[in-house]
């Protein structure tokens, strides 16, 4: 059933990447009542957005919107999109911030978690004003989600954080924040931790 439903949005995509009155008409699915409707729509379009971003970046502001749907699956797929958009058009995406800021703390979605902060690392990389502006919300996942399923892959998104051009206020707190783990953790954990600390220094 779950690979059905996959098959089925890859051959959504296929069309919405051949035809852009069905690109449209999906767009607007995303403001739709329906909550599954919604939640399709964003899945095909992270498909899309893997493949060919470009076709997407007219359209910034309905994935933007679509952060204040209730489910969380419409938002990290929404948010996956943003970041795939970022190298196209950072100040478009930008406006995506709040969005993500209330994605990244929401009760219980780990994944929703994840989708945020990957966002807020891409974003937060490409200029110093944006590292300085999404910092204090990455340092704050950090210390919240560290023992968290998912932060061996937040931490992915924070070594491409840490690559990023981030002001040097901000290369010191993140410096910080990750020799304690790079001295102390172990395995997995005490290997990406000093991979980020050797970044930065």
């Amino acid at each position: 059933m779950v690979e059905n439903a996959k098959e089925q949005r890859m051959k959504i995509a296929e069309l919405v990447e051949a035809d852009s009155h069905v690109l449209g008409e999906m767009i607007l699915s995303l403001e739709g009542a329906s909550r599954r409707t919604r939640q399709n729509a964003a899945a095909v379009f992270s498909i899309v957005a893997s493949r060919n971003p470009e076709l997407l970046v007219e359209h910034v502001d309905s994935f933007v919107d679509a952060l204040n749907r209730p489910e969380s699956q419409t938002r990290w797929e929404c948010l996956d999109v943003l970041t795939a958009l970022i190298p196209l058009d950072s100040r478009a995406c930008e406006k995506a911030i709040p969005g993500a800021e209330s994605a990244l703390f929401d009760e219980g979605s780990g994944p929703l978690h994840l989708a945020a902060m990957r966002f807020l690392c891409a974003i937060g990389a490409t200029t110093q004003a944006r590292s300085l502006k999404t910092w204090p919300l990455i340092d704050e996942a950090i210390q919240c989600y560290h023992g968290d399923f998912e932060y061996q892959d937040m931490l992915s998104a924070v070594t491409s954080f840490a690559e990023g051009k981030l002001d040097p206020s901000v290369k010191e707190s993140l410096k910080d924040r990750m020799s304690f783990d790079a001295s102390s953790g172990k395995g997995a954990l005490k290997k990406r931790s000093q991979q980020i600390v050797d970044i930065l220094s």
